[in-house]
């Protein structure tokens, strides 16, 4: 199987050598990968390298966009997000112009390089500004259907690549979450969120639940989990910041008394060096630590 990575980089030089509104846009990252593909030779004017400068990466690319061109911005999550997201706020979402971020450094995948390769706050970063739609893939896929997607619309996008993949694709459905697993009255519903579903999949095997899938995460499609709600319980399970659309299913479900568990990358700063794996598991995302905390807020149920 490709990397999501690797379908990125087949699927946006296509994109660029058929639509001459393509942009790529770029500060050092991704730029030998872009080079072996040959996109940087056969359009010099719409590949653009600014460098090591993230700030200038997206306000280029803003630029860019102004001009009528569509851009892609392609970085680390931590450079493309973080440390330019107030170019992300003033230069595309208050001028009005709109473009693709693609990203890759999802959380802890670059776990070796230290905290400023990791980015576990990038998708509730991205969610505070409107209009925004905001894709989490879990298979190399999904990350071509989401950016064959995007190209030839006007609207702000972000695609969240990451290392780890699920495997088997679920299509992008307009946005739409997929069911994977149907549950009896009394099951609460888990949203898996991108790469999480394998982990989530296998945390429940054995368990009474209803499974969602969810690889676009902003607009939140409640409308699918109220439909397949069961138990007024939902557990939610993303791969970054714990809580990230907590608000979002509230919000789905105000006019229901429910109850939510939030799993996700601990809000507590992890100052030790380990593997991606060994952090996730820190944060109780692998498969034991998933499987234990539903199981204990499932047991904290109160009788009406």
């Amino acid at each position: 199987m490709t990397t999501m990575r690797e379908r990125f980089t087949a699927v946006t030089s296509e994109l660029l050598d058929s639509d001459p509104r393509m942009a790529l846009i770029l500060a050092d990252i991704g730029v030998a990968q872009f080079r072996e593909s040959g996109v940087v030779d056969r359009h010099p004017g719409r590949v653009v390298n600014v460098g090591i400068r993230e700030q200038l990466l997206i306000s280029f690319a803003a630029g860019m966009a102004k001009e009528g061109f569509r851009p892609i911005a392609h970085s680390y999550a931590p450079f493309l997000v973080e440390r330019p997201w107030e170019q992300i706020k003033l230069d595309f979402g208050h001028q009005g112009v709109s473009g693709i971020l693609v990203s890759i450094g999802a959380t802890f995948d670059e776990a070796d390089w230290g905290r400023t390769h990791q980015a576990p706050e990038d998708v509730q970063l991205l969610s505070m500004l409107p209009d925004w739609r905001i894709h989490v893939p879990g298979h190399p896929d999904e990350v071509e259907a989401m950016l064959r997607a995007a190209a030839p619309e006007d609207g702000c996008v972000y695609i969240r690549t990451s290392i780890s993949t699920n495997k088997r694709a679920y299509p992008i459905k307009g946005g739409r979450f997929s069911s994977v697993k149907t549950g009896s009255g009394d099951a609460p519903t888990v949203i898996a969120v991108g790469p999480m579903l394998d982990v989530v999949s296998e945390a429940t095997a054995d368990l009474d639940v209803t499974l969602l899938y969810a690889n676009t995460i902003q607009p939140f499609d409640g409308e699918t989990l109220l439909s397949v709600l069961q138990a007024p319980e939902v557990v939610l399970v993303e791969p970054y910041l714990q809580g990230t659309s907590a608000a979002e299913v509230s919000r789905a479900l105000q006019s229901r008394p429910h109850r939510l568990l939030s799993l996700g990358t601990s809000r507590k700063e992890n100052r030790h060096y380990g593997t991606s794996a060994e952090h996730f598991a820190a944060s109780g995302l692998d498969v034991s630590g998933i499987r234990s905390q539903i199981n204990e807020f499932v047991r904290q149920r109160v009788a009406v």
